[in-house]
């Protein structure tokens, strides 16, 4: 069984009415697995990650996380967590305190969401912007920060969304990087982007055009070798 599933999903398009944005979109993403999605402006993308963690829900088909069918958002937090380009929290408080204190607002003891936090940070290499507002972050240090508040969640499955965005050119590999490794770590991540070159790293790349998804949809099985038993068996 995937981590998650996407089964034979359909979404209409809610800003033009009687169009389909996405059609019949099947994915399995395991564990450790990193998988990218690449699209155009308006294709989707954004969408389809909506999908996988429940903001939004499909006209027709239906997603699974861990085998239970996703009803609404109620699984971010909770084993899936979202990361945007778009990534606003609240801004007038320095990086760690915003880290400990959504870990407050979920109910994690205090001292429990300060190591959380540290250890956080320390995984996503931004254990030197703890004491930085906010709203001061930009590019590859917002991305950063995103992630580590990500990771405070402890989650199984990681959706991040436009995910070089704002980033320059020189950060970006940095930033793929640390994607990578966290897959490595055993965490299933899903990324989006528009930028053919933030497709490195991936264990799967996918292209969204005209509402269908294409590549390969669901991880390689290991080739079953069979086994002989020993003549002293």
């Amino acid at each position: 069984m995937s981590l998650l599933s996407i089964e034979h999903v359909r979404l209409l398009d809610r800003e033009s009415p009687g169009r389909l944005l996405l059609d019949d979109i099947c994915l399995d993403l395991d564990a450790g697995e990193l998988v990218a999605i690449w699209g155009k402006r308006r294709s989707g993308r954004s969408s389809l990650l909506h999908l996988a963690c429940g903001l939004v829900q499909p006209d027709g088909g239906g997603v699974r996380f861990e085998g239970r069918a996703l009803r609404g958002p109620a699984a971010i937090g909770d084993g899936i967590a979202y990361c945007s380009a778009s990534f606003r929290v609240g801004e007038a408080w320095p990086l760690e305190r915003e880290l400990i204190e959504v870990q407050l607002a979920r109910g994690v003891p205090r001292r429990r969401a300060r190591a959380r936090a540290q250890e956080a940070l320390a995984r996503t290499g931004a254990h030197e912007l703890s004491g930085r507002l906010l709203r001061t972050l930009r590019g590859a240090e917002q991305v950063r920060a995103m992630l580590a508040l990500a990771l405070t969640s402890t989650p199984r499955l990681l959706l991040v969304d436009d995910v070089v965005a704002g980033v320059e050119l020189v950060q970006r590999r940095s930033i793929l990087r640390l994607l990578r490794s966290l897959a490595d770590d055993g965490l299933a991540v899903l990324t989006s982007t528009d930028e053919i070159p933030a497709l490195a790293g991936a264990d799967r790349a996918l292209t969204l055009s005209e509402g269908r998804l294409h590549g390969r949809l669901a991880p390689e099985l290991a080739e079953v070798v069979q086994l002989r038993a020993s003549a002293s068996a």
